[in-house]
């Protein structure tokens, strides 16, 4: 049990933020974002900030339902990975840790440890990287989140409305989704194998890392425990530095070494320093927690969007204005009489303005939001 202490903490941590990202989402369903409200879960997804790059430099604002916190976000995990790899995939990520709970079930229920054939794994290992390009690209070229209806982590996040109404939004989603649960049930992090994007990315970015997994060939008495019990898969038995892209620094190996000094954290450049598992965990979640700090003193909302009143926003672009906000807190913002924005949006006027306006099409005939910014615009 001794061995096995720092991976219960990092399950449990990866529970709780589960279940706080699931009550966040269902709330941001049942009440919308601002001030009330709760961040969607595009704004709580350091993606976005990937997928946001172009518009920010051609534009200098991020795809709509990306807050300026989601940048941060994104800044803060490219840090993370440049000194402990994919340590936000190991010990941060909801969707992740998803996915180990369901491969934990499926472990206990079937007495077993499954892996994908070594010929289709490694093929499989490079469609996430194909993911990657497409879906940054499309958002860039599009403007949009292009992602988002073929998301599996949206169309999770959506579940609090009901499968119909997530059918109707993210079919794909959804099926994608239901392959994630069912691949991670018989294989470890299935999802991040083979199909995320971020971790794509991630893994792309910790080549750099300042942090590795060592293997001392002379003391290691190759019992291979190392191998079996990596979630990626890595053949940590066979190497002698852990470089590979796949590593989410979850320390399952170096934690279930049976020789001491066999694996070890060492820093790169160093032939003296080494890091326990633990230390390298709260070295992730300081960075991760320490920069939104960071970035909520600096007065970037790192995880909430800032409320919505005449004196905290002001918005010029209609780019800017979200989903969750009222005709009266656009009216607010863009300095406009309710009565102009009811004009120029061609809304009619009998329209309830404290209703948020990605509820108006259930209110208006043939309304979309879009189309009514666009309006607001000329």
């Amino acid at each position: 049990m001794a061995k096995m202490k720092v991976h219960i903490s990092r399950v449990v941590l990866l529970s709780v933020i589960v279940v706080f990202v699931t009550i966040g989402a269902y709330m941001h369903q049942v009440k919308g974002g601002g001030p009330d409200g709760f961040p969607s879960v595009h704004a709580l997804c350091p993606y976005g900030g990937l997928e946001s790059l172009y518009s920010l430099f051609s534009s200098g604002s991020p795809l709509d339902k990306i807050y300026a916190g989601t940048i941060s976000l994104f800044v803060i995990t490219i840090v993370i990975a440049f000194i402990f790899k994919r340590g936000f995939c190991g010990w941060i990520c909801p969707f992740g840790g998803l996915q180990e709970l369901t491969g934990l079930i499926g472990k206990k229920m079937m007495k077993r440890q499954f892996a994908m054939p070594h010929r289709l794994d490694k093929y499989l290992r490079y469609v996430k990287y194909g993911v990657l390009a497409v879906s940054a690209v499309m958002a860039w070229v599009t403007a949009t989140l292009w992602i988002s209806p073929y998301d599996p982590w949206a169309a999770y996040a959506h579940l609090g409305e009901g499968v119909i109404a997530v059918w109707d939004e993210f079919a794909v989603g959804l099926v994608f989704l239901a392959l994630t649960f069912v691949g991670s049930f018989f294989y470890d992090r299935f999802f991040c194998k083979y199909l995320c994007p971020m971790g794509a990315f991630l893994g792309i970015a910790s080549k750099v890392g300042l942090a590795k997994i060592s293997r001392n060939a002379d003391t290691c008495i190759d019992c291979g425990l190392c191998t079996k019990k990596c979630p990626m898969n890595i053949d940590v038995a066979k190497a002698e530095d852990v470089r590979s892209a796949e590593c989410i620094n979850c320390q399952r190996c170096v934690e279930t070494c049976p020789k001491k000094g066999a694996l070890e954290n060492r820093i790169a450049g160093s032939s003296g320093i080494t890091l326990k598992p633990l230390a390298v965990g709260v070295g992730i979640l300081l960075l991760y927690f320490g920069g939104i700090g960071v970035s909520a003193l600096s007065g970037t909302q790192a995880l909430l969007p800032g409320p919505v009143s005449e004196s905290s926003v002001t918005v010029n672009d209609p780019d800017d204005l979200k989903g969750y906000m009222t005709l009266e807190d656009i009216s607010t913002v863009m300095g406009l009489t309710i009565e102009e924005v009811y004009r120029r949006m061609e809304i009619p006027e009998k329209t309830p303005g404290d209703v948020p306006v990605k509820e108006l099409s259930g209110l208006v005939p043939g309304f979309d939001f879009h189309e009514a910014r666009e309006r607001l615009r000329k």
